[in-house]
């Protein structure tokens, strides 16, 4: 179709020399955009296949788990989480919650569950946090040092995830199916609000579009050895919500305490066990783990904007050149779309509607996989211009010193 339409472009050029400049930047640009966009298609059907659910395994784990929780201000999300870690089945395990310096009820609700499962549940208080130490690790590192000398699994939890049924069991599973070091589970997210299902999605989009889930564990088979051992690190990818190590790995990464400093601390441990030679593996969580981050468009804005740039390893030129590629991958096409309904082209019409053919695509299968509403495939170009208003505040907060206030802390 596009060798098509390339004789009626240059015609078309020849006879109105005055839009010469505008339409061969719209061609080329979306031209770029669809080739992007192909490449990504592949990585999004290869990981559909690779990047797999928990196992499900009958038989008894023989593995134990050391459920680590770090809770501040908790009050309404542990008592969702708990009953479901503690209806778990056919693995042994035991609960340890930090109370991280609360200011509302996260304590009384802790004591109550305490009452009720004294062999299994341990509370503990958190030590105040060190200069030099951000919050979350601080408060994994303690849990750590508070698991069982019989613990074989660390398991980090956020407290605002929920547990299916088996799937401790499933974890313990991965670790002897797999034979993995270190595993981490991307929570099925639940979405309520608008600005929910219309920017949450993109987080996952980002990185299943992008990263080949199967090279988390292991090289790519068309790279070198001795260049992977260089850049191995490049392939990592973790999410903090679901986590989790056996306690020897932990050891030898150096725990949290060797990214107390960082606030994508998931990632960086997925580095930090990838340069030390440990097998990582991805899994999705659908049917298995699920997350509600946020309740509304405030906390979500100020959740993702405490780690935005971090992400992007506090790079601005690759920050920059992230916010152009998405404006040309995923903005310029349903402008270009509309820009030739009053300009006609037939090149730019059906570069631009192959383009947003292939994102709304995208959009789909992901809505499917992970069970989100599919309406909000259509909001892509929204929620794509919602995080570039959030580039722009975070730009402002780099250059101005500003912290961002999370859970009465400043990162």
């Amino acid at each position: 179709m596009i060798a098509n339409c390339l004789p009626n472009f240059h015609n078309y050029l020849l006879q109105d020399p005055s839009s010469i400049l505008t339409e061969s930047f719209l061609f080329w640009s979306l031209f770029a955009s669809l080739g992007w966009l192909l490449i990504t298609s592949v990585i999004l059907i290869r990981n559909r296949f690779e990047l797999t659910g928990l196992p499900s395994i009958e038989k008894k784990a023989d593995l134990k788990i050391s459920v680590c929780i770090p809770a501040r201000n908790e009050e309404n999300t542990l008592p969702v989480l708990l009953p479901t870690v503690f209806s778990q089945k056919g693995v042994e395990f035991e609960v340890i919650v930090l109370n991280d310096g609360s200011t509302d009820r996260t304590g009384e609700v802790l004591n109550s569950f305490s009452n009720n499962h004294a062999d299994t549940l341990r509370v503990v208080d958190g030590i105040d946090k060190p200069a030099d130490w951000l919050g979350k690790p601080w408060a994994c590192m303690q849990l750590s040092r508070h698991a069982s000398p019989e613990t074989d699994l660390l398991l980090f939890l956020d407290a605002d995830t929920k547990l299916r049924p088996g799937t401790l069991q499933g974890i313990a599973s991965a670790f002897r199916e797999y034979k993995s070091d270190m595993i981490t589970v991307w929570p099925q997210q639940i979405l309520g609000t608008f600005w929910e299902k219309t920017v949450m999605p993109l987080v996952y989009y980002g990185l299943i579009s992008v990263l080949p889930a199967v090279y988390v564990y292991r090289k790519p088979r068309w790279m070198p050895k001795r260049i992977y051992v260089r850049v191995s690190s490049m392939f990592a990818a973790a999410n903090g919500q679901c986590i989790a190590f056996k306690k020897d790995a932990y050891q030898i990464i150096g725990g949290h305490e060797a990214v107390k400093q960082q606030i994508v601390e998931d990632v960086e441990l997925a580095k930090a066990a990838k340069r030390a030679g440990l097998t990582v593996r991805m899994f999705h969580g659908t049917g298995s783990v699920l997350c509600r981050m946020y309740k509304n468009q405030s906390e979500l804005f100020t959740g993702l904007r405490k780690n935005f740039l971090a992400g992007f390893g506090y790079s601005i030129p690759l920050f920059l050149s992230a916010a152009i590629l998405h404006l040309i991958v995923f903005i310029l096409p349903f402008a270009a779309l509309l820009w030739s309904l009053f300009y006609p082209s037939a090149a730019i019409f059906s570069l631009s509607a192959l383009s947003v053919t292939l994102i709304l695509f995208h959009r789909l299968m992901l809505s499917i996989w992970f069970q989100w509403d599919p309406i909000y495939s259509f909001t892509h170009p929204i929620g794509v211009l919602w995080f570039q208003w959030l580039g722009l505040v975070k730009l402002y907060d780099h250059f101005t010193g500003k912290k961002v206030n999370w859970k009465g802390r400043n990162v």
